[in-house]
């Protein structure tokens, strides 16, 4: 029954559409019929329209000639009453279309001309009996200027008596201004011809399609294929007659209107041809309108049929809605469900395994400071310890910044703070980091650094270290006991003069990764699955915050892996040289001029020589330490010394030590010599001391290392890029503060640290409490304000808008320094624009505390 109900409802839509299509199709027959009438309606009008267009030149080139003739005449009776018309007439000159007046007097056949020259009127030909306002028009000829003209001659009547003939040349030349311009947009031709020799005279600048005239009408049969003989005889009685032709004939694949239109009873002739789409280019627009219009009404009649047919369909829909609604609401539900289930555990893995990133530069820390306890007498190590703990430390809390900054996390965003960085400060904190983590799984950690001619650089240092511990700390840990790991930096060459161009490479041999897990190793929150990597946890950030910083760094980010046979990351940066490098006269004021490099590795000898001669030092290299004992001793033959020599410890054939003993042997004199190693050079330390090493320098080679290994040696030098100047080591002597601090530990904490420094402080609860106190404090009482922003009753954002805006000389100058953990670059703004003058991060650090209170008083 319902499969006969829809039959009868889809029978009754067709029996209703088919006299509606009916009706449109008699109403699109009468359309099209009204709409081809209208079009050859508007083309006889067309070509009407030409027709009154061509008697319009016609006038307008008679109403010229007839201005010709009248001027003639009145100038042939001013010439009858002048004693000297001679005279007058060579004086005249030629104008736009007079361009020769001549006279013979009566009886003469010769005469005089405005040109000098003799006059005669037996080349003229007048026979064609053809006259403007009564006088006779000669045939066209072309004048001694090579131009088409025409003379009309006028008696010189005086006293009823013809005294002389007044000749006077026109040219047609001066018909180009008077004609149309651009007739018919251009797409029209027009030309003037003499209807005696049939010679085109005349064709005006800028008519018609083609680019040169006809000659005569030959010439424009031919050219346009005007080929029928009854035609052409049609058109030479028409001008023999002095009458207009104009016919249909097809010129240049175009069928055209071609025109003969006779001037001043056939004296001229204007002669061209229209297209038949120019003229009738209006009647085709109106004919597309109503099409146009035509069409629109179809697709109105389309619509409504559709809007019927979709009502019906909609109908059907909404009881089909109203049936699945349950079912889809139930769907909702539990799609809601397995989302909120799908993100809960996604926090629950992140917060189980965030120790991932935390626990390897806090593995790092924790053994330096028990390093700190084993070598306490020794200050150099001391030095070394700390530097290491503290770069640790700071990587600790920027990874700490990542893990509780969500929204940056989870937009993938995170803002760069550039400054200038020492490359080998930095590979050597990364050293400090994962060397230890692959000397507990006796793997092989190899550095190289080659082919960088720069090494203090600008870029966001805190970001760089992240990216290369992410990398080197996810091999060490993904790479079996026993593995290889490798970290090159590669100076590739530059783009652009002003970037060090730089590949870095992490290689490891362990398990590898699938290449479905590939595809996704840089989403948040993912991990390969299988029996081994699961022992090793994560919190599957690392790769995700990686390629963002890369790719905000302008950097790119490859991996190729195979499982079980190792990974390899490569990323790609360009760094911005700083506009001042180290002073490169520093080892000419030392007397360093030449050394020696002695390595089996041909890219680390090579690489030493090109950093060397950057800075004004000739490296000498040799692969091996017998070829480096006689370049010494050919160097004392010729009465030279090398003024410091680097030996490899591990080389085939003789090793460093002995090349060492057997040069200490030779020179005389005392040469620093460094051991150039990438071991650990605690076992060898004293069997070094005892063949004569004066130093230890880790590889990779940096000029800066050199350069503080070798003030170490003569002086106890402490590194140049982490010590402060003499202002600045004293920028907190005798300084008194007032602090803002609600944190008794941490205020404890600061004040002592301040009293070690020779300084001093008067310690407030709340961001109220230090307004109340400055507000009645002496001007210079305190040096500045120590700020913290998260307090009580009032927090150090208010508390610094308030000091800033009292009616006080220092409320405007005195230094407000936010010391807090709210350490983004957005906490940075927000300081920034209460009115702060600097800001520094907990936990605080003492030597960028004396940096900015030097700088701010």
């Amino acid at each position: 029954m319902k499969k006969k109900a829809r039959k009868g409802k889809r029978v009754q839509g067709i029996i209703l559409i088919v006299p509606i299509l009916l009706v449109f199709c008699i109403l699109g027959g009468v359309v099209f019929s009204i709409a081809n009438k209208i079009s050859n309606e508007m083309s006889a009008s067309a070509v009407t329209n030409l027709g009154e267009s061509l008697n319009l030149i016609q006038g307008t080139v008679e109403v010229i000639l007839d201005k010709e003739a009248e001027f003639q005449k009145l100038m042939a009776g001013e010439i009858a009453v002048m004693d000297n018309p001679e005279e007058f007439i060579r004086s005249y000159s030629r104008n736009g279309s007079m361009v020769m007046v001549s006279m013979v007097r009566a009886g003469e056949t010769e005469g005089f001309s405005n040109t000098g020259e003799s006059f005669s009127a037996k080349d003229l030909d007048f026979s064609s009996g053809r006259t403007v306002e009564g006088l006779p028009v000669s045939g066209s000829y072309l004048n001694r200027l090579g131009t088409w003209a025409y003379t009309m001659k006028c008696p010189v009547v005086r006293d009823g008596e013809k005294i002389a003939t007044l000749y006077v040349e026109y040219i047609y030349d001066s018909f180009d201004k008077p004609l149309p311009n651009k007739f018919y947009n251009g797409s029209a031709t027009i030309y003037m011809m003499d209807p005696q020799s049939e010679r085109f005279v005349l064709k005006p600048k800028g008519v018609g399609e083609r680019e040169a005239g006809h000659i005569n009408l030959q010439d424009f049969y031919r050219a346009n294929r005007i080929l029928e003989p009854d035609i052409q005889a049609q058109i030479s009685e028409g001008i023999k007659a002095g009458e207009n032709v104009m016919f249909y004939h097809d010129i240049q694949d175009k069928e055209s209107l071609i025109y003969m239109w006779a001037v001043n009873d056939g004296a001229v002739y204007l002669i061209g041809f229209v297209p038949i789409e120019a003229i009738q280019q209006e009647g085709r627009a109106v004919k597309q309108n109503i099409f146009v219009v035509a069409l629109v009404m179809l697709v109105a009649f389309l619509l409504c049929c559709g809007l019927y047919f979709i009502n019906a369909r909609q109908q059907k829909k909404i009881r089909m809605e109203r049936e699945k609604e349950r079912e889809i609401h139930n769907q909702r539900l539990a799609e809601a469900l397995q989302a909120a289930q799908i993100a809960s555990k996604s926090k629950t893995t992140f917060l189980s395994n965030m120790s991932h990133d935390i626990r390897t530069p806090m593995n790092a820390i924790l053994g330096f400071t028990a390093l700190l306890t084993k070598d306490a007498d020794n200050p150099a190590k001391v030095r070394e310890y700390t530097k290491k703990i503290t770069s640790s430390g700071q990587h600790l809390l920027s990874l700490i910044n990542d893990v509780l900054d969500v929204s940056k996390i989870e937009s993938g965003k995170v803002v760069l703070t550039l400054g200038e960085f020492n490359l080998n400060d930095m590979v050597s904190a990364v050293d400090a980091i994962i060397r230890p983590a692959a000397r507990a799984k006796g793997q092989n950690f190899q550095v190289v650094v080659t082919g960088i001619k720069h090494e203090r650089l600008i870029g966001d240092e805190t970001r760089i270290n992240q990216i290369l511990i992410n990398l080197l700390s996810n091999a060490v840990k993904y790479t079996q006991e026993g593995g290889n790991v490798y970290f090159r930096m590669i100076g590739l060459k530059q783009r652009v003069s002003q970037y060090e161009h730089i590949q870095i490479e992490v290689e490891d041999n362990g398990y590898g990764m699938s290449p479905e897990y590939l595809e996704v190793l840089f989403d948040a929150f993912t991990r390969a699955e299988n029996s081994t990597t699961n022992k090793v946890q994560g919190t599957g950030l690392g790769m995700a915050i990686t390629k963002n910083i890369v790719e905000l760094m302008g950097g790119t980010i490859d991996v190729l892996s195979e499982v079980d046979k190792g990974t390899l990351f490569t990323v790609d940066l360009e760094l911005r040289i700083p506009d001042s490098q180290a002073d490169e006269r520093f080892w000419e004021k030392n007397g360093i001029f030449q050394i020696l490099a002695v390595d089996d590795d041909v890219d680390i000898c090579r690489n030493i020589q090109m950093l060397m001669e950057d800075v004004g030092v000739k490296a000498d290299t040799s692969a091996s330490g017998e070829e480096a004992i006689r370049m010494v001793e050919k160097n004392k033959e010729r009465g030279e010394r090398y003024d410091v020599i680097l030996l490899d410890w591990q080389m085939p054939g003789m090793n460093g030590l002995e090349t060492a003993k057997r040069i200490r042997a030779i020179e005389t004199k005392h040469i620093p010599i460094f051991f150039l190693t990438a071991y650990d050079w605690d076992e060898i330390e004293e069997e070094a001391a005892r063949a004569g090493i004066d130093g230890f320098l880790s590889k990779p080679f940096f000029v800066s290392a050199f350069r503080e290994k070798f003030l170490e040696l003569h002086a106890g030098y402490i590194p140049q890029e982490s010590a402060l100047d003499e202002e600045e080591e004293h920028a907190l002597e005798g300084r008194h503060f007032l602090v803002a601090e609600d944190n008794e530990i941490n205020a404890e904490i600061l004040e002592e640290l301040l009293e070690v420094e020779g300084a001093t402080c008067e310690i407030t609860e709340n961001g109220q409490l230090v307004t109340e106190r400055f507000s009645r404090a002496r001007p210079g009482e305190f040096d500045a304000i120590l700020m913290d922003v998260q307090m009580p009753v009032m927090n150090g954002y208010e508390a610094t808008r308030v000091i800033r805006a009292m009616d006080r000389e220092d409320a405007d100058t005195i230094p407000i320094i936010a010391m807090t953990a709210n350490a983004f670059a957005e906490d940075v703004r927000d300081a920034m624009e209460a009115g702060m003058t600097a800001h520094i991060a907990k936990p605080v650090d003492m030597e960028l505390l004396k940096k900015t209170i030097h700088l701010y008083t």
